[in-house]
C-alpha cells in the first residue's frame, strides 16, 4: 500500500506536466495564427495605399494637377496600432509598414510605387484618416501620406 501512494503522486504530477505543455502549445498555435491574420491584413492595407498613390500619381501627371484622396484606414489591426511610410530612393519609391508604434526598421512590408516617383511622409494608426496628395514638382511625381488628425 505505501508503494502505490507515491505511485499516484508521480502519475498526477506527469499528468500536469503534460497538461501544461498541451496548453502552452495550443496558446503559442493560436497566437501564431493571429499573428500571421494580421500580418496579412497589414500587408493588404499598404497595397491599397499604394494603389490608391498609383492611382492619384498618374492623374496628376497626365492632367498636370495637384490631388489628394482621404484614406479611412483602421485605427488597429488585431488589437495593434500600425504605420505605413511613404519613402524612396535614386530608384525606387514605396509603401512600407509595420505593426506596432514605433517606426522600427525591423519587420518592414514594402509595396512598391510607380518608377520616377517621389515619395516622403508618414501615418500612425489611430490619428485619424490618413491623407494622400500627388503633384508635379517640375517633372517628377511627387505623393505624400500624412494624417489629417496629428
Amino acid at each position: 500500500m505505501p508503494s502505490t501512494i507515491p505511485s499516484h503522486v508521480y502519475t498526477m504530477i506527469a499528468l500536469a506536466v503534460v497538461g501544461s505543455l498541451l496548453v502552452a502549445t495550443v496558446n503559442s498555435y493560436t497566437t501564431s495564427l493571429r499573428n500571421t491574420s494580421e500580418i496579412e491584413q497589414l500587408k493588404n492595407l499598404l497595397s491599397q495605399v499604394a494603389a490608391k498613390g498609383s492611382e492619384l500619381v498618374a492623374l496628376a501627371a497626365s492632367a498636370n494637377l495637384s490631388v489628394s484622396a482621404s484614406l479611412y484606414l483602421p485605427s488597429s489591426i488585431g488589437t495593434q496600432q500600425y504605420w505605413i511610410r511613404a519613402r524612396n530612393d535614386s530608384s525606387d519609391a514605396w509603401i512600407e509598414g509595420a505593426l506596432g508604434r514605433v517606426l522600427k526598421e525591423d519587420k518592414l512590408n514594402t509595396v512598391y510605387l510607380p518608377k520616377g516617383t517621389s515619395a516622403s511622409g508618414h501615418y500612425v494608426s489611430g490619428y485619424g484618416p490618413g491623407i494622400l496628395e500627388a503633384y508635379m514638382n517640375r517633372s517628377i511625381p511627387q505623393i505624400n501620406l500624412s494624417s489629417r488628425g496629428g
